[in-house]
Order: C-alpha cells, then structure tokens, then sequence
C-alpha cells in the first residue's frame, strides 16, 4: 500500500514539479554579480592613478562613475538572486505537504531492509510484483531527491553572494567617498577649461529675482545675448543616442503627473546618495546655482537653442562660461550614505526590497528647444542601469 501511494505522490510531482537545472538563475545572478564586484575593485584600485593624473577631474569622474555602475549591477544581480530565492521559498511552501509525503517515504525506505521490502505474504508472484512497484520507485525518488537538493543548493549560493557582497562593499566606500572629495577640489583648480564668454552675475542675478518658476528662468537664460556660440557637434544628430547623467532609474517620465496632479515637462530619476551627475554632451555652462524651490540647478546648453536643465544637485561643479566635454562632471546628489560598517548590509537589503530601494535622491531633467520641451524620452537611452520605474 505505502509503494502504491509513493507511486501516486511522485508522480504527481513530476508533473508539477520543476526540472533540475544545470545552470541556476541564481548562479547566473552570482556570475552577473561577481563581475560587477570586479568592476567595483578595479575602480577603487584606480583611485592612487586618479591622484596622480595630469588631467584628476577626467581620472576621478572614471573612478567615480566606474564605481557606480559597478553597484547598479551588483543590485540587479543581487535582485534577480533575492527573487529566485524567493520564487524557491514559494514552491517549497506550495508543495509542503507532497514534499513531506516523499520524504516520510524516502525515510521508511531508507530505515527498511531491501530483503524485508521485497517479501510479501502472498508469495513467490507478489514478491515479483513487490520487487517491480519499488524499482518504478526508486528512479523517482532519486529523481525528486536531486531535485530538491539542487534548489536548496541554490538558495545556499544565493545567501552566499548575499554575505560576500555585504563584506565588499563596506571596503570600497571610503575610497569612493574620498574619490568625490578629490573631485569637487580637482575641477575648483582646474584651470583648462575654455570659456566662451564672461561671466555676467549682475544679469544672471536680475534674470533669477525677476523668474516665478523655472520655465520663466530658462526662457530668459535662452534670449540672453552674451554667448558666442555653443561647441560645434550636431546634438539634434544624437537624438535618440544621448547616455543619462547619472546612474539611476526613472521614477516619472515626461508629464506624468504626480501625487498631487502636477505635470512636469521633464523626468524625475531617482539616484543613491552622492551619486555623480555628468554631462551626456559638450555644452556650455549657462547658469549654475540655486534657484526658487529646486535647490541648485544646473543648465548647460549642447547646441544653438538647445537647453539642458538638471535641478536638485547638492553641489555643482563648473562656472558660467566653461565649455564641457561629454562626460564631464556637473555636480553630485545630496544625502549620506550609511557608514562603512552599515553600508554592505543595507545595500544588499535595499538590492532585495527592488531596483529603486536605497536611492533616496531625485534629479530633474529636462530639455528644451527655444521655448519648447523635449520629452527626454526621444533623446536617451534607457539600459540595465537606468531604467524606466515598473508601474
């Protein structure tokens, strides 16, 4: 009777159960996580050349967003680690009850004799038929056995990659910290930089006292008359093509309205604190500083009518006039990050809570043409580690 039951159980198991699999989601999440984990290390390493470097504000900005990118992927790997071990937490619950039929099974069968299972009151036929019901028996068995023991491996490597990843990270924090300081001194005493015209404070200062939102400010910056000309490169040709700049995931695209029914004529993306912010393209610094409620803002313009506006920098970098190279930095976020010995923990919770968990900080972009906006969406491109936010 117990065989004709252990016959029943797994078979239905096998059709509902998963196959083993060779090459786990949650291994191929480690693999994607160890190379980002070496991505973190060689930009940390680089940190003694940055110093050293005839050009620091280039080598820092390298270091910096090296060490960025790094801990994107580390959390989409890491994520997809924290689903799988979750999808496997729901399918042992799912089937606890078959699972614990088999495995009382599996135990009496290991407890019995093999002699003793294949003897039978009835006789010579019975003990044929007992002999044949436990050979269907066993492969299955062994089949569920393995299969079991593969998903419980891969829950063992996911809190592995968990803890490694939480003892890393801690170590790398100081250095990247320091890297940010280093830059916000490099570009003050950068002095290569080209300007392509004088500073003009008292107009600029008219222009902010005079401006009731950040669209008066920016139509007012496009019709001042003090610019000779933005760098040559054919920006509206790079439509389409444009990096973001900074690490993060969009939280409200182009005029979706936000809790309280306000439209923003640009996107609002979410970053970890401290994050580097960049120029995607050569521009030309028109305004830095705060202005109204949007903390500092930052607006670059890469062509002849064409404005780029970042807001909500805790610090900026530049002055009115430099010309930038894409890629150059223009400021970074505010907040804190936790302390080193906190930071590894977090980060991994925050990885597991899903992609936006832990970045506290929020940029405004937005682009103009003339008195026009641009939907950025048009412009740039979203990739692993800048997505769009899941609805």
């Amino acid at each position: 009777m117990i065989r004709r039951l252990l016959l029943a159980l797994l078979c239905s198991g096998m059709a509902t159960g998963a196959p083993a699999q060779s090459a786990t989601p949650a291994n191929q999440a480690v693999i994607e996580a160890e190379a980002a984990a070496t991505q973190l290390r060689n930009s940390v390493s680089k940190l003694a050349e940055a110093v050293s470097a005839d050009d620091q504000v280039t080598a820092l900005t390298d270091v910096i967003r090296g060490y960025e990118q790094g801990l994107a992927a580390l959390r989409e790997g890491l994520r997809q680690a924290s689903a799988r071990e979750a999808e496997l937490h729901g399918r042992f619950e799912a089937e606890r009850a078959r699972l614990a039929s088999v495995l009382g099974a599996m135990t009496a069968l290991q407890k019995s004799p093999e002699t003793t299972l294949l003897l039978h009151p009835a006789g010579a036929l019975a003990n044929a038929r007992s002999g044949m019901i436990l050979a269907d028996v066993t492969p299955g068995l062994q089949a569920e056995a393995e299969r079991l023991q593969d998903d419980l491996e891969e829950i063992s490597t996911v809190r592995a990659l968990q803890s490694a990843a939480a003892e890393m990270l801690g170590s790398g924090l100081a250095s990247v910290q320091e890297a940010r300081r280093l830059l916000a001194s490099a570009v003050t005493d950068r002095s290569t930089v080209p300007v392509r015209f004088a500073e003009a404070p008292q107009e600029l200062q008219r222009l902010k006292e005079a401006a009731q939102s950040l669209d008066d400010f920016a139509r007012g910056i496009e019709d001042m008359e003090s610019d000779v000309g933005p760098p040559r490169e054919d920006f509206a040709g790079a439509q389409g093509s444009l990096p973001l700049p900074v690490v993060g995931s969009v939280l409200r695209p182009y005029r979706q309205p936000d809790a309280a029914g306000v439209k923003r004529p640009g996107w609002i993306i979410a970053t970890a604190p401290a994050a580097l912010v960049t120029t995607p393209w050569p521009a030309t610094i028109r305004y830095r500083g705060t202005l109204l409620d949007y903390g500092n803002v930052m607006i670059v313009e890469p062509a002849q009518g064409y404005l780029l506006i970042f807001a909500g920098l805790s610090q900026v970098f530049g002055e009115v006039g430099d010309v930038l190279k894409a890629g150059d930095p223009i400021g970074l976020m505010g907040g804190s990050e936790a302390p080193a010995q906190e930071f590894g923990a977090q980060f991994v919770a925050d990885a597991a809570r899903g992609l936006d968990a832990g970045r506290t900080e929020t940029l405004y972009l937005e682009l103009r043409k003339g008195d026009e906006t641009l939907d950025p969406a048009d412009w740039f491109v979203l990739n692993p580690i800048v997505e769009p936010q899941e609805n």
